[in-house]
C-alpha cells in the first residue's frame, strides 16, 4: 500500500507513517488486554464486562445521594440510553436500585444494594494485582502524562467517528444504487 494512512506533519516522524501504524498497532493491543481484564473482573461476579464497569463507576460516584444516569453515561463516555439499558439490567438481578429524585421527578438516582456492593468486595483481592500489573512499566510521572493524554484523546476519537460516519453516508448517497 503506497498511499499514507495519516497525512498530519505531527503524526509523520521520519515523514512517513511507519511509527504511527506500530502506535496504533500497540495501542490496540493494550485496548484488548485492558477490554480482557475488564470482561475477566465482570466474569469473577457473574456480569459482562460492560456490566461491571457501570456497577463499578456507580459504586465510585453515588457519595450519599445516588447517581444519575447521565453523570453515569458521562463518566463512561456511553450514551445515556446504552447507560440506561445496562442499568436496568443491574436493577433486574438486583445490584442496583433505583429511586425518584426529591426534587426533580423526572431524574432517577441509583445506588449499588447490598447485593452489588458484596459482590465487588468479592474483587477486591483481583483488582489491585490486576491493574497494577496492566500498568507496570509506568513510573508516577508517566502515568499521570498518559492520562491526561487518554483525557484529550476521547474528544479526538469521538470527532474520528462521527467524520467516519459522516463520510460513509456521503459515500452511500454518492454510490450508484445497486439493481
Amino acid at each position: 500500500m503506497s498511499a499514507y494512512t495519516v497525512s498530519k506533519p505531527e503524526l509523520m516522524p521520519g515523514q512517513n507513517d511507519i511509527e504511527f501504524r506500530a502506535f496504533i498497532q500497540n495501542f490496540l493491543a493494550f485496548s484488548a488486554r485492558v477490554a480482557q481484564c475488564r470482561a475477566g473482573f465482570g466474569s469473577q461476579i457473574g456480569l459482562s464486562g460492560v456490566a461491571y464497569t457501570t456497577l463499578i463507576s456507580i459504586a465510585h460516584l453515588e457519595g450519599d445521594e445516588g447517581v444519575g444516569v447521565s453523570q453515569i453515561a458521562e463518566h463512561l463516555h456511553l450514551s445515556g440510553a446504552f447507560v440506561t439499558i445496562e442499568v436496568n439490567k443491574l436493577v433486574a438481578e438486583g445490584l442496583v436500585a433505583k429511586r425518584r429524585h426529591e426534587r426533580d421527578r423526572r431524574r432517577v438516582l441509583l445506588t449499588l444494594t447490598d447485593e452489588g456492593r458484596r459482590r465487588l468486595a468479592g474483587l477486591r483481592p483481583v483488582l489491585a494485582p490486576v491493574n497494577d500489573a496492566l500498568f507496570d512499566c509506568l513510573s508516577a510521572e508517566e502515568f499521570r502524562i498518559l492520562a491526561g493524554l487518554m483525557a484529550r484523546l476521547v474528544p479526538c476519537g469521538d470527532n474520528a467517528t462521527a467524520l467516519l460516519e459522516s463520510l460513509a453516508d456521503r459515500g452511500t448517497a454518492e454510490s450508484p444504487a445497486a439493481g
